[in-house]
């Protein structure tokens, strides 16, 4: 593409932007309404699925020692703990029975009912840490199945929880980009296509003058990028200024112990880059179907 042609697609395509500022107006609305929903959903997600990341690093259950083991038999129990997949071998530790009970008091120090409980009530145990939170139960199972182990104390529904919802999130996030972006496509075509109409007698002289169809589009393809380029960089900041807005509110009404959002500014590269790239393909795509009907002279 020549420079000289590149300059007049350009100059063109704000023009056309210009003479029918309404229905520009409207696509640059509509595709920052879009890219704010589609947005907010993803990173919704990207912080459940960081929620769960942080969940697996914390994770833990724990499996009871039959008391008839020996030292020997408890050091082969926790090798072969340790083989089993899906288990981080580094974490798997050894509690004694009276280290459990200093654990224990240690969070009922207000209750003397515990102070003399004798230390044969609990059990030698494993702690345990998991690597994929989702298959949390199979390594359970696992871990369960081996001999040695008399009983297991582990929060399944709690894990298969937080997956469900990631996978929840996760996927009602696709479908809405994927209905966003159509809706978004849809607008910029029929504004594109407004100004095709309009345009239509030139068009057709240009194509009888020999003009090529690459010619005659690249005009409309450059005015769906900068609407599409305009939506992005407004709703990047609207997209900012709402995630600043809930994470203040998350904190104010004290939910951040729960469920503390990521900060934006270790995203907003990604963010902008995201925006920028989907508001770039939905104009141009959009301006691109908008056009082939009027090529054709």
């Amino acid at each position: 593409m020549r420079r000289l042609n590149l300059g007049y697609f350009i100059k063109e395509g704000f023009s056309s932007i210009f003479s029918h500022g309404l229905m520009s107006f409207a696509a640059v609305c509509m595709i920052v309404a879009c890219l704010i929903i589609m947005g907010s959903f993803s990173l919704l997600a990207v912080n459940v699925d960081e929620m769960l990341s942080q969940l697996e690093e914390e994770n833990e259950f724990l499996a009871f020692i039959d008391e008839d083991y020996t030292d020997d038999q408890i050091r082969a129990l926790m090798e072969q703990v340790r083989q089993i997949d899906n288990v981080d071998p580094d974490t798997v530790t050894f509690v004694s029975r009276e280290q459990a009970k200093r654990d224990y008091l240690r969070g009922h120090e207000s209750e003397g009912l515990y102070v003399n409980m004798p230390d044969e009530v609990l059990r030698d145990r494993l702690s345990i840490h998991v690597l994929d939170l989702e298959r949390f139960s199979e390594t359970v199972e696992a871990v369960k199945a081996l001999p040695g182990v008399a009983n297991h104390r582990a929060a399944s529904e709690v894990a298969e929880g937080f997956v469900a919802v990631r996978n929840a999130v996760t996927a009602l996030a696709y479908v809405l980009i994927g209905i966003l972006a159509a809706v978004s496509l849809f607008i910029i075509s029929n504004t594109t296509r407004l100004a095709a109409f309009s345009r239509r007698e030139e068009i057709a002289i240009m194509k009888m003058c020999g003009a090529t169809d690459g010619f005659v589009r690249w005009p409309f393809i450059v005015e769906g990028l900068i609407l599409g380029i305009m939506g992005a960089l407004v709703a990047f900041f609207l997209q900012w200024a709402v995630y600043a807005g809930v994470c203040k509110a998350l904190v104010g009404g004290g939910a951040v112990s729960f469920f503390a959002l990521m900060d934006f500014k270790a995203m907003w590269k990604g963010v902008l880059g995201v925006f920028l790239t989907s508001g770039s393909i939905i104009g141009a795509l959009g301006s691109g179907f908008a056009i082939r009907k009027f090529l054709q002279v």
